[in-house]
């Protein structure tokens, strides 16, 4: 019984110590995946992180809106920055009750000279209804004589100033940059309101010097923004500013094609595009 005692007493122990080896075998085993898991993700994360460079969306131009002449404004389109204009829209009306004046003064003025012009041909034996049968060199000498030719030009300047009061958008864009309003004063030379063209877009980002090899002028980017993350849209590098900043960042712009989604403002997310 001693003896079967003892040999049972070792087979348990022999149990024990086999199972705490297994036990520590698995723990290390568990300890060790999940810390190279980590390592790889972050490896890739920072991969990944270095492949993509922020940047912003801007317009190429803005182009000012301007009145020719000094007049009150009597109608204005504009409600508001950040409204949609077409090229050829009407977007402002001056008033123009002082030119139409003009106009009937020239108006009378020109027919006044016409009736002197006719005057002069009857005068050297050229009959009314036959004024026509008179040479050139003489018609021409009688409309100097009359005035004809003078007030004829005074009414056509005055008629083709009548469309300056008539403000028509130059390009398609939004507006913004409001500096007058209805009923205001219209001065040459001083911008109404200005319009961003949303026709010419361009994508600006900043690189480390130590990445600036691989953009290039004339160099495909893929461009998403954070607005449509799933949109890619081509860009061409088309500036890269030759001094190196302080930072040790160069900055670089590149065109963009039209698009409805893309707006100045937004930002853009920039890679280079694979073959």
């Amino acid at each position: 019984m001693r003896f079967l005692l003892i040999g049972i007493s070792l087979i348990l122990f022999s149990a024990c110590q086999q199972k705490k080896e297994e036990e520590h075998t698995g723990s290390a085993q568990t300890g060790t995946t999940p810390v190279e898991s980590a390592e790889a993700t972050s490896d890739q994360q920072v991969e990944n992180h270095s492949a993509v460079t922020k940047g912003k969306i801007e317009a190429i131009r803005e182009i000012p809106v301007y009145s020719r002449i000094a007049e009150q404004i009597v109608m204005f389109a504009i409600e508001g920055t950040g409204q949609e204009i077409r090229k050829g829209q009407v977007v402002a009306r001056l008033s123009d009750a002082a030119l139409q004046e003009k106009i009937l003064h020239s108006r009378a003025k020109l027919e006044k000279a016409e009736f002197q012009y006719q005057a002069i041909l009857m005068g050297q034996g050229y009959k009314h209804d036959h004024l026509d049968a008179a040479p050139d060199k003489i018609k021409q000498l009688a409309r100097i004589n009359s005035g004809y030719n003078e007030a004829l030009a005074e009414l056509h300047e005055l008629q083709h100033t009548l469309s300056y009061y008539t403000i028509t958008a130059p390009i398609s864009g939004y507006v913004s940059q409001i500096s007058n309003t209805l009923y205001g004063a219209a001065k040459p030379g001083e911008p109404l309101f200005y319009i961003v063209d949303i026709e010419h877009l361009k994508v600006s980002f900043d690189v480390l010097e130590n990445e600036l090899a691989k953009y290039e002028n004339g160099a495909s980017l893929s461009v998403s923004t954070l607005t449509f993350p799933s949109e890619h849209h081509t860009a061409i590098v088309s500036a890269i500013d030759p001094v190196i900043g302080a930072n040790g960042m160069a900055h670089i712009e590149a065109t963009l094609k039209p698009h409805p989604h893309l707006l100045p403002g937004m930002t853009a997310f920039i890679t280079i595009a694979t073959p």
